[in-house]
């Protein structure tokens, strides 16, 4: 899995969020490619990663992982 690269912004730019889900992307892509690899196929994955972030919103997460959910919701 790629690295995820350390954020080039500072807290209260107000692309942060994004630049966070540009940071996350291509680890998330290499999840799933290893994911069907290992034999699943990629509609069950990209479900596991949502319920998976859902659960993290459902206990009160913070903005930053909500911010991933959206990645996530774009990606299904």
């Amino acid at each position: 899995m790629r690295d995820i690269y350390r954020p080039f912004v500072a807290n209260d730019d107000p692309d942060r969020n994004i630049r966070c889900q540009d940071a996350m992307q291509f680890a998330f892509q290499d999840l799933v490619e290893a994911s069907v690899a290992a034999g699943w196929n990629e509609g069950e994955v990209i479900e596991a990663i949502i319920a998976l972030a859902e659960g993290l919103r459902d206990l009160n997460a913070r903005d930053d992982a909500k911010a991933l959910l959206n990645v996530l919701m774009r990606m299904a």
